[in-house]
């Protein structure tokens, strides 16, 4: 396991536990994330890093019982706690990592990604192994509760001009991973970028 894997593991591992109770009212933000989506019943979507599955519920809803939902995490003890909620009844629970997913190519119809970006150890990379397993059409959205600056703010740092998430810098990394930036919101209650795989 590298470096970066082991530091993103330990740094979930010990918030697991509390992970749900420290970020209570963030359900509505997820569900009015998935609906951006626009997922068809019997769609087949994939929460990459899903934590503890906190969109999993929407992300069903959303596909229906003929749907396929996956959640995939790189931490045992976050996806313990998904299982834990219930959550595993929404979603089947992968513990991989999102940078070599064993999913055939173009068999999802969509990635939601909550949180993940910051956490990616080789953005352009690991953003076109999520390409790989979209369907040409296919969407992929880059989702946070919070914006950006009210992120920066709540963990003591500025912002700066080579934030991942700024728009150019975002939209430049999607493009290069295969992806069209189709909408980019970034407001105080959420930061929300959806990208179209092209052919």
């Amino acid at each position: 396991m590298s470096d970066d894997h082991t530091h993103v593991q330990e740094f979930f591992t010990a918030r697991a536990a509390d992970w749900d109770r420290r970020f209570p009212d963030d359900g509505p933000a997820y569900a009015a994330a998935v609906a951006e989506l626009r997922l068809r019943e019997g769609g087949r979507v994939l929460d990459a890093g899903c934590g503890t599955g906190r969109a999993l519920p929407a992300l069903r809803a959303a596909v229906g019982r003929s749907g396929v939902v996956l959640g995939a995490d790189l931490t045992p003890a976050m996806l313990r706690e998904a299982a834990r909620a219930g959550r595993n009844r929404d979603g089947a629970l992968l513990l991989t990592d999102v940078a070599a997913l064993p999913l055939r190519s173009s068999s999802l119809d969509a990635v939601f990604a909550a949180g993940l970006i910051a956490h990616l150890p080789q953005p352009g990379e690991n953003l076109r192994e999520l390409r790989r397993v979209v369907r040409p059409g296919g969407v992929l959205a880059l989702f946070h509760p919070v914006g950006r600056a009210a992120l920066a703010a709540r963990q003591g740092r500025r912002l700066t001009p080579d934030d991942l998430r700024a728009e150019p810098n975002l939209r430049a990394l999607l493009t290069g991973a295969g992806w069209r930036m189709t909408s980019y919101v970034d407001e105080d209650t959420r930061f929300l970028a959806l990208a179209v795989r092209d052919a």
